[in-house]
């Protein structure tokens, strides 16, 4: 088999199923033999670590630790699936302190034991605001660190085909961006549906608001029907961030990154922006859309910042003007 490269990814979590699922992926789609499977569940990252054997990817060299030095050292590419998840009732804000916490310490991991990584992903949430955590830690420069937000996209994209009966790959422009959350802006005004702009489409502002709420609800639907939330599809994208990042295919669906922009007005947060991932990291340009769409990008902002201000509150990051400190690169 011929892999991407033969650098070491190592995914963080690795005993969950977001983690197994991101572990198979990547093997499946060859990003690279040598992959480390961490976590701090000893039998959980063992029995992963057990299942990708029986799989037999040829040439695979799959290790499995509970030691973040060993996990970590070395890592040129690194997924962080390792926080806690999302049950039914919860929003993606209430696992806010621990998480973050989490995320400081994964900070603290990847400027200790692999200064020299060349990109890390974040997807456990609150995605924004782990990955703001984990940045400020790391030491990292901003275009080296991405939070997922795809799944905020694909799912306006899925709801759209549903309600037009076309294939997925049909919906273009279909985006999302602001925070990963209950808070997102829900950018359809460039939709089109088989080249067809979505305003000619005939979909009632009704039923358009109804698409909008369904996909801001999308993660909580999938804990009501399967009774756990979702792993599949933020395995999925995450790895294919990571690949792009490998240098595979560009990864062009909005991803959450370091955002301080004087020319938009959004300063010092993560957030989902227009973003490219390829081999030289992330890159974001300024969103357009309706004056109603921007106003909600803006609510969005905001209240990243207030979760912001709150884990600086807490003590897990320090205040804005001190992230020098930690992080010269910010």
């Amino acid at each position: 088999m011929k892999y991407l490269t033969n650098e070491k990814l190592t995914i963080v979590g690795a005993g969950g199923m977001i983690g197994s699922n991101m572990a198979q992926t990547a093997l499946m789609l060859g990003l690279t033999p040598n992959i480390c499977l961490y976590d701090i569940f000893e039998p959980g990252v063992h029995g992963v670590a057990e299942e990708m054997y029986h799989c037999g990817f040829d040439g695979a060299n799959i290790t499995w630790t509970v030691n973040p030095e060993e996990a970590f050292t070395d890592a040129k590419y690194i997924v962080s699936s390792g926080g806690a998840p999302r049950k039914e009732g919860m929003t993606r804000e209430d696992l806010l302190k621990g998480n973050c916490q989490i995320a400081a310490q994964f900070g603290d991991y990847i400027k200790k034991y692999c200064p020299d990584v060349k990109h890390v992903v974040v997807i456990f949430n609150p995605a924004d605001v782990t990955a703001l955590t984990a940045l400020i830690h790391s030491g990292l420069k901003p275009n080296q660190l991405t939070s997922l937000a795809a799944l905020d996209s694909t799912r306006l994209q899925s709801n759209l085909a549903q309600e037009f009966g076309v294939p997925q790959s049909s919906v273009t422009g279909a985006h999302t961006y602001g925070g990963h959350g209950e808070q997102m802006a829900v950018f359809a005004s460039q939709v089109k549906i088989n080249g067809k702009p979505l305003s000619e489409m005939g979909l009632s502002a009704e039923k358009m608001a109804e698409i909008k709420q369904k996909t801001i609800q999308g993660g909580s639907e999938i804990i009501k029907l399967r009774g756990r939330s979702s792993f599949q599809s933020p395995a999925y994208n995450a790895i294919k961030m990571i690949e792009a990042a490998m240098g595979g295919e560009k990864f062009t669906l909005p991803a959450g990154c370091y955002v301080n922009c004087d020319k938009c007005g959004f300063k010092n947060v993560m957030m989902a922006m227009p973003t490219t991932i390829d081999a030289s990291g992330v890159h974001f340009t300024e969103p357009t859309g309706t004056t109603e769409e921007m106003a909600a990008l803006r609510s969005s902002y905001e209240h990243l910042c207030k979760m912001r201000d709150e884990i600086i509150t807490l003590g897990i990051i320090p205040p804005v003007e001190n992230w020098k400190d930690d992080n010269p690169n910010l």
